[in-house]
């Protein structure tokens, strides 16, 4: 057997790494040139960022110190979600001629002086007469028909939703500034544009979840089978 330049053989004939008459090109030059260089590069670059990562872990604090526990206060302003049933309705009424003037200041501009659309869309408008604004039975109704506008009268199912939006998110230009009553007075003022309760009732955490929606029976709850299960 011709011994290999740079391997010593071992008397059985294996080689001996490591050690042999010469030195070879990786014990004269380390690790540069060819494979040995590339696997060499790799560990360099694998030790180097298992430092970094030390050293960024070790100097991490526990806490940031940004910013601070929110208070009952300011969770209690946020935390104003309302729901069909009217779950979190606030203390307060209203009726719809109180509700005229809060109106005509805080939402005439955009939806119209009677509800009827402007800059934003309609509010009041009860076509189609007892159907919503879709589905075949809307359609037959249509005919020819330009399309109607989906409105409070005609397509949400919950006056409480009509509250929980008002309150959140009017006026666009300033959300959250009414009061719970004058919220309960603008949300009876619509409902009695679109024809739903009459001008003296008196909106409150206990009436309006019973007012009927003209569109609640086109909403059901949906039990269609056949896929995953969301739970």
């Amino acid at each position: 057997m011709t011994p290999v330049r740079g391997v010593r053989l071992q008397p059985d004939g294996r080689r001996a790494l490591g050690c042999g008459s010469g030195p070879t090109k990786a014990g004269r030059h380390g690790l540069a040139g060819g494979h040995g260089s590339a696997a060499g590069t790799a560990l360099v670059g694998g030790a180097l960022i298992a430092l970094c990562v030390a050293a960024v872990t070790a100097q991490a604090p526990e806490r940031f110190g940004i910013g601070a526990p929110a208070s009952p206060e300011q969770i209690a302003a946020l935390d104003i979600d309302v729901r069909p049933d009217g779950t979190g309705l606030p203390p307060g009424q209203g009726t719809a001629r109180d509700g005229a003037g809060v109106y005509a200041k805080q939402c005439a501009a955009c939806h119209g002086a009677k509800g009827e659309g402007g800059p934003a869309d309609p509010l009041v408008a009860a076509d189609p007469p007892g159907l919503a604004p879709f589905g075949p039975a809307y359609e037959q109704w249509r005919g020819a028909r330009p399309d109607v506008p989906f409105t409070i009268g005609n397509y949400w199912p919950f006056a409480t939703t009509v509250f929980d939006y008002v309150r959140r998110a009017m006026p666009p230009t300033a959300p959250g500034i009414l009061t719970a009553d004058e919220t309960y007075a603008v949300v009876a003022w619509l409902l009695a544009q679109n024809g739903i309760i009459g001008d003296e009732a008196v909106m409150n955490a206990q009436s309006l979840p019973k007012v009927a929606m003209p569109a609640r029976k086109m909403f059901v709850p949906d039990d269609r089978k056949g896929g995953r299960t969301v739970r």
